[in-house]
């Protein structure tokens, strides 16, 4: 009896070890930022775009649908695009002050009279 104990004793702290070991380094992937994400989202409703329109020539939907959800997939679109473009707009303008200061910061300095 204290041998099959033991066996399961050993087979759930093997089973609870391998689900709940944290190895020392782990591989989180890249970061994403918000303008990522966006592009990605774009390219989710573009893609949901062509299909709708497929399934609109196949015949699968309806013309007040069609119309409906187009609208609503190229107005989702819109936006996505007028927020990556605020997005790197924003970008831009930082990476432009940072270059204004460096070259501030790098100009050699008349000495006082």
């Amino acid at each position: 009896m204290t041998f099959e104990w033991a066996v399961c004793l050993l087979i759930t702290v093997a089973g609870l070890f391998y689900v709940f070991y944290l190895p020392g380094k782990l591989h989180l992937g890249p970061e994403k930022t918000r303008a990522s994400y966006l592009r990605e989202r774009k390219d989710v409703v573009y893609e949901n775009l062509r299909d709708l329109n497929f399934e609109y020539r196949a015949g699968k939907i309806p013309d007040t649908d069609y119309h409906a959800m187009k609208s609503s997939l190229e107005d989702e679109a819109a936006a996505l695009l007028a927020e990556v473009a605020r997005l790197e707009a924003r970008a831009e303008a930082r990476i432009e002050a940072r270059v204004e200061e460096r070259s501030a910061a790098a100009a050699p300095r008349k000495p006082r009279s």
